[in-house]
């Protein structure tokens, strides 16, 4: 080194710690799988958690807080902290608030939405037909008639059949995750949909002549046309939010 010149020092890098915070919340986290607990098992008490964790008592508690928010915990006000439901509220809850939040987004979600839902629904077609019952394509069909019945005149009940509807197609396959999956997204475009404006009495007669042809193919065992009525189904949707799009 030439004398004069500036000495360089190279600052030693080291590994950054992760906030308490998380590190309370992966240990919880750890209890859970370590133990192998199971939705609603009891957790430790706070002051066990506290002495487990080595962590204060409002660390614990913020811990918890935040594996509520994302239902990996359920506080029981007088009974106890316990392993909760594990279901994907969270991501409902970030998908619908995106689809509200942002004019450029919320086209977007709602097409996304109905892609995801569909390609569900036909790329189990030839499981869901060999899968449903008997009694469960009548109670399909019974929701068919229960849409057709609210109406124009009752909108809750006429979403909240066509809900159910889709959410019996997969619940016979025994997909806890799938299931979870097309409620949620169902959930979010129920939320989103009247926002956008593509929710209208005058398609109710197209949609529930969609979901007679879909009871039908089910009960004939048929998943060619099983998947042409899902197509079916869904293309009318797509093209309301490409109109309403375009009106934005």
């Amino acid at each position: 080194m030439e004398q004069g010149a500036a000495r360089v020092v190279t600052p030693e890098l080291k590994p950054v710690r992760q906030p308490l915070r998380q590190e309370v919340v992966d240990g919880i986290k750890a209890y859970i799988l370590r133990n192998k607990l199971r939705p609603g098992d009891p957790l430790p008490t706070e002051p066990k958690l506290c002495e487990a964790l080595g962590a204060s008592r409002s660390s614990v508690r913020e811990a918890i807080r935040i594996l509520t928010a994302l239902d990996i915990v359920e506080v029981r006000h007088g009974h106890g902290t316990y392993v909760g439901r594990l279901s994907l509220s969270a991501l409902v809850e970030s998908l619908t608030f995106r689809g509200l939040l942002s004019p450029d987004d919320d086209f977007q979600v709602m097409s996304d939405l109905i892609e995801v839902r569909e390609l569900f629904e036909r790329g189990m077609a030839e499981r869901i037909v060999t899968t449903l019952t008997g009694d469960q394509v009548d109670y399909l069909q019974g929701l068919v008639d229960t849409m057709r019945g609210a109406g124009a005149g009752d909108g809750h009940g006429f979403v909240d059949a066509d809900r159910a509807f889709h959410t019996l197609l997969v619940a016979p396959l025994g997909n806890d995750l799938m299931g979870q999956l097309s409620a949620a997204f169902w959930d979010v475009y129920v939320v989103v949909a009247p926002h956008l404006d593509v929710f209208t009495h005058e398609h109710e007669a197209a949609t529930i002549a969609n979901h007679d042809r879909i009871v039908d193919a089910v009960r004939t065992r048929d998943a060619a046309e099983f998947a042409a009525a899902l197509s079916e189904h869904y293309a009318p949707v797509r093209r309301r939010i490409a109109e309403a799009r375009a009106r934005r």
